[in-house]
């Protein structure tokens, strides 16, 4: 008797892959087992360090990883909410701690014997029914690593874009850039500190890779330049990390700045962020995709056209893992009837309005899936709208009280340790010794 439950396909075996995985693990009743495809040899996505910060000789990408990050949230609210961090952990911790902690929420439900290592999207096509009623299916094809020549088409339901947006950097036109003579890379390619011993070094960007980096850099850089529109950052800084307004133009070794002062630098380093860059998906998919915006999705995760196609981790700032697992939960709650959606129409509709209502707002095109302190309420929705329990309200007090703290020591919120004494309570004080 030929199995009639949901066949979904998973691209990815990051943190919001496996989240995906374990979530249709767990209704085998009304799914088949999940097939994952992941380009690389183990499991982790962006939080697998490589010292190589190049394509892998198969040609994929590999991760931005740091060789010294240290998470900028702690462990206590990061968690899968199923699942904790060891209680002996600091609370900021090493990016080795959170791979260990993916490996062992894999071995724990049982995902990896479902993974495809070494497998490569190259295609995701819609295939149309017959009729309106049914839903649009899946063709998806992938290449085997090591063997150009084997390409594999399976069928799938539905298909979960678990991919993540931290593979494709994006490195802003700059006025004689062609022309510089030091080192020029995007943080993307970042590695370590040491090369950059006693270099005079500019970083466009000042988002959390941006500050960081300019932070690791202070320790062994004659000057790091922090170049950025941002309201400058009010806490104190390393006396060799200096603020300074956006880039004008570079030369063969100077930058200038809008301001029009001029500096003689060393390295310049892209801290610019990411594109979205899907390869696999066609104009067929009928998506709008570049640097800044995916659209038309539907609650920032359903294709509206393709209610059978969904992008897990689309937005940005964000507390990670709970936030995938509410996309998650709340896609299959749709794949399996238990949530109904609007009509394409509506849904469509709804997207375009959401869209120009944040362009009235001034709002710059490229922060529309940005959610920071808009996700709380995101995360009620979908579960409230889909049946499942909301997370607890200690998380959202938390992430905002670490806010305010990374707002007023830049250099030291990240010797705080947290403990959640209950549903809303917990208590945050700085390590000593």
């Amino acid at each position: 008797m030929a199995d009639e439950r949901l066949r979904v396909a998973v691209i990815g075996a990051g943190a919001a892959g496996l989240c995906a995985a374990h979530h249709i693990l767990a209704k085998q009743d009304l799914f088949a087992p999940p097939v994952v495809f992941e380009s690389s040899e183990q499991i982790g996505g962006t939080w697998v360090y490589r010292e190589a910060p190049d394509m892998t000789e198969d040609g994929f990408p590999v991760s931005s990883m740091y060789r010294d990050l240290r998470t900028n949230l702690p462990k206590e609210i990061m968690a899968f909410p199923d699942h904790d961090f060891a209680p002996s952990l600091q609370s900021f911790i090493p990016h080795q701690d959170v791979l260990r902690y993916l490996q062992s929420y894999a071995e724990r439900f049982g995902i990896l014997e479902y993974v495809n290592f070494r497998s490569l999207v190259e295609s995701v096509k819609p295939v149309q029914s017959s009729t309106e009623e049914e839903r649009v299916s899946w063709d998806v094809t992938i290449r085997r690593a090591g063997i150009s020549a084997e390409r594999v088409t399976e069928r799938f339901h539905a298909v979960m874009v678990c991919c993540g947006h931290y593979f494709d950097p994006y490195i802003p036109p700059i006025p004689g850039v062609e022309e510089f003579e030091g080192c020029l890379l995007h943080s993307h390619a970042y590695r370590s500190p040491e090369p950059f011993s006693g270099q005079r070094v500019v970083l466009l960007g000042a988002g959390q890779s941006g500050i960081d980096i300019g932070l690791e850099l202070s320790a062994v850089a004659e000057q790091v330049f922090l170049s950025h529109r941002k309201p400058p950052l009010s806490c104190q800084l390393p006396e060799n990390l200096l603020q300074v307004p956006v880039v004008r133009r570079l030369s063969r070794h100077s930058v200038t700045f809008e301001d029009g002062s001029e500096r003689q630098i060393d390295a310049f380093l892209f801290c610019t962020g990411y594109n979205y860059h899907f390869p696999f998906l066609g104009d067929d998919v009928r998506l709008r995709k570049d640097k800044d915006l995916v659209y038309p999705l539907y609650k920032h995760l359903v294709h509206a056209k393709f209610p059978t196609l969904f992008f897990i981790g689309i937005c940005k700032v964000i507390l990670p893992f709970p936030l995938f697992d509410r996309q998650v939960r709340f896609s299959l709650a749709v794949l399996t009837g238990s949530c109904l959606l609007p009509p394409t129409s509506r849904m469509e509709a709804e997207v375009e309005a959401e869209y120009q209502r944040f362009l009235a707002a001034r709002e710059r095109p490229k922060n529309f899936h940005l959610m920071d302190s808009l996700q709380w309420k995101y995360n009620r929705d979908l579960a409230e709208t889909a049946g499942f329990p909301q997370l607890l309200p200690v998380v959202e007090k938390i992430y905002e009280a670490i806010k305010v703290a990374r707002k007023r020591d830049i250099t030291g919120y990240k010797q705080m340790n947290v403990q959640v004494l209950g549903p809303e309570e917990f208590r945050m004080e700085k390590e000593t010794g």
